[in-house]
């Protein structure tokens, strides 16, 4: 293997058992991705791929069918191919190829589940698992050797991992942080509050009412508007923005770099582009700790039961 994929390699038993196949492939993805944004991001998009919420209303893993839930690995093998295309290339005989190494990849819809092929022993895989209700993700390469495997293998002759193989995978990301799905954590009368509404407008604008100083993705809005032109029911013209500026609501959006730097002003969380954070403000002086300053005037948080007294600013997006 070249010296320059092993070179930032982080000390470890990997390198005195000699597997350099392992280090490098390990390299190649951890130099793509070094803090696992780009991988959390692909396994939102697979979830919310098979969720399908703009059509179905779904944002659960408990919503989906089984036949839907065991699709997720082939949508995750082949979003994986597509998001590091940088780094994957298509493999000779197993599913990709990594610093001119075959790799095949498992995901399991629980930790250390991956049914391994008989084709595949003796390669490296690459092994993935997401859990939605958890807010987590993990992603690893380990060698599939006989001693890392159960011998006793299922009826389509696959194996899986054992205690050794299960301790022998090296982690890119675990727990990976997964962009959130706010949805899961609404309790049952917000959710009713959300989705009662037969107007998309309606619901969307009780979603932002509602879930305030969190990141809200755009895979949110379209299960709760259901419509085509979802994120047109958040903008001002008519959507949200300007239906819940005169209760002292702004919406900043994740695409508009002024828009982050207010939400990090006001002490919550920025939005991510693709995303928008709800939060309601009230006039601030200068002796409050987070503040925001619009049109000339200095704004806060509002507190939960305090009324907002006059409309919130327009807030510029440059």
């Amino acid at each position: 293997m070249s010296a320059e994929l092993l070179r930032g390699w982080e000390p470890d038993p990997l390198e005195s058992e000699g597997d350099l196949e392992l280090v490098a492939v390990y390299q190649k993805l951890r130099t793509a991705d070094p803090d696992g944004t780009r991988t959390g991001r692909l396994m939102r998009r697979t979830l919310d791929q098979l969720y399908d919420g703009q059509r179905t209303g779904r944002y659960s893993w408990a919503e989906l069918h089984k036949t839907e839930r065991t699709h997720f690995g082939t949508l995750f093998e082949i979003n994986l191919r597509r998001e590091f295309d940088d780094v994957i290339d298509e493999g000779e005989k197993l599913d990709y190829r990594i610093a001119d190494v075959d790799v095949d990849c498992k995901f399991s819809q629980r930790m250390n589940g991956w049914m391994i092929p008989p084709e595949a022993l003796g390669h490296l895989l690459v092994v993935g698992y997401v859990s939605d209700a958890k807010n987590e993700f993990a992603l690893g390469v380990v060698r599939a050797t006989l001693d890392h495997c159960r011998i006793k293998p299922n009826r389509d002759a696959k194996v899986q991992l054992n205690q050794a193989g299960r301790e022998a995978v090296r982690w890119l990301q675990r727990p990976g942080d997964l962009p959130p799905n706010v949805l899961l954590d609404c309790d049952a009368e917000t959710l009713a509050a959300i989705f009662s509404p037969k107007s998309g407008q309606k619901r969307v604008n009780e979603l932002l009412r509602r879930v305030t100083g969190r990141r809200i993705g755009r895979n949110v809005i379209a299960t709760v508007a259901q419509q085509d032109d979802f994120m047109k029911r958040v903008r001002a013209n008519g959507g949200a923005r300007t239906t819940l500026r005169p209760e002292g609501y702004v919406i900043l959006g994740g695409d508009y770099e002024k828009h982050r730097v207010a939400a990090r002003q006001l002490g919550v969380e920025a939005p991510e582009p693709g995303e928008v954070v709800s939060i309601r403000l009230v006039p601030a002086t200068d002796e409050d700790p987070f503040v925001a300053e619009f049109g000339g005037q200095l704004w806060r948080l509002a507190d939960e039961a305090e009324i907002s007294p006059v409309e919130a600013p327009d807030v510029p997006f440059k």
